[in-house]
């Protein structure tokens, strides 16, 4: 018999999805390959995204503010969308691979959850590698998450405090709270969503066996940011590879991912992990689905978008409000 599971994933993958993979794959085509970028080249990249006018950029949210915190590298940057009277606080960790990405960037992830969810989300500037590569990153979302625990009430009205984040952002949140329940005794987060995240730097048979297609991200890319990431670490220590962790008193989650996603083995497993250490999770694939697919505006991305949402209300018990 098959399980829902295994039709969840081997479904009818829809038209708007094929195409949504065609034009990334022909886009990709015609681009460098980030992983043959130096370091140097990383910096300049950053640099002129940043300062170059007329490159695209997110668009912004006249109603995201940024805060300063103390952090372990100097003063650590927090960007903060809060709604009126919210009902808890979510501290949000980007993706791009501890290498490219911002919390400047993410103003429509962060209004979305906001305005859906009536949750203040705050995204954690993190530093990132090659210039600062591991623990900086996970110190930066450790310190973050610190101050949040200890002043979100104060300052947002409400001490219930969930986790979350895109790809390496995902990986990051697990990180965070592993080091909040080791290091600080903290085991009250009240969820995590954890989307397309790469848990196992080791690289996991899904990530190993994908190939140089490029659909957003493929195995020489995964190779290129943990080689900068980790830089000769052990892969397996789970302060890295989260994957080999012990999970106990983690709370609630909710993994989401593609089935044309070099990571998919990722989420499956860690999915597993997580049931099997007997914490309630829910494991939302997308059949066809690329990585970072919620980031289009497509129909399999909307309902990502709005399962993240409901799955979010529901921790706080306002699913269907």
């Amino acid at each position: 018999m098959t399980s829902n599971l295994s039709k969840e994933l081997f479904a009818a993958i829809t038209p708007e999805t094929t195409k949504m993979n065609a034009d990334i794959v022909g886009a990709g085509t015609k681009s460098p390959r980030i992983y043959e970028l130096t370091p140097a080249a990383v910096a300049a990249l950053r640099k002129s995204v940043k300062e170059d006018a007329s490159a695209p950029q997110p668009p912004k949210s006249d109603r995201a503010t940024e805060r300063t915190i103390p952090g372990p590298g100097g003063s650590l940057t927090l960007r903060q969308i809060v709604p009126d009277n919210p009902l808890g606080v979510l501290c949000h960790i980007h993706g791009g691979g501890w290498v490219f990405g911002s919390a400047n960037a993410q103003d429509g992830t962060l209004a979305s959850i906001a305005d859906s969810c009536n949750l203040a989300v705050v995204s954690v500037e993190f530093r990132q590698a090659p210039e600062d590569p591991y623990p900086a990153g996970p110190d930066d979302c450790e310190a973050a998450a610190a101050w949040l625990v200890k002043h979100a009430k104060e300052e947002y009205g409400s001490d219930a405090l969930l986790i979350g984040g895109e790809s390496s952002g995902a990986s990051l949140s697990v990180v965070t709270m592993l080091r909040m329940r080791d290091k600080h005794g903290y085991t009250g987060f009240t969820g995590a969503y954890l989307s397309y995240g790469p848990f196992d730097l080791t690289l996991t048979p899904s990530a190993r066996n994908f190939g140089d297609e490029p659909l957003v991200l493929n195995t020489p890319m995964m190779e290129w940011f943990v080689r900068h990431y980790a830089r000769g670490g052990n892969l397996h220590d789970p302060d890295i590879s989260p994957m080999y962790a012990d999970l106990t008193n983690m709370p609630p989650a909710l993994f989401t991912i593609g089935t044309r996603d070099p990571l998919l083995d990722d989420s499956l497993f860690m999915y597993d992990r997580w049931i099997s250490a007997g914490i309630d999770a829910e494991l939302a694939a997308y059949p066809g689905a690329p990585h970072g697919f919620d980031a289009f505006p497509t129909p399999i991305g909307l309902a990502a978008e709005a399962k993240r949402n409901d799955f979010l209300k529901s921790l706080l018990g306002t699913s269907g409000a």
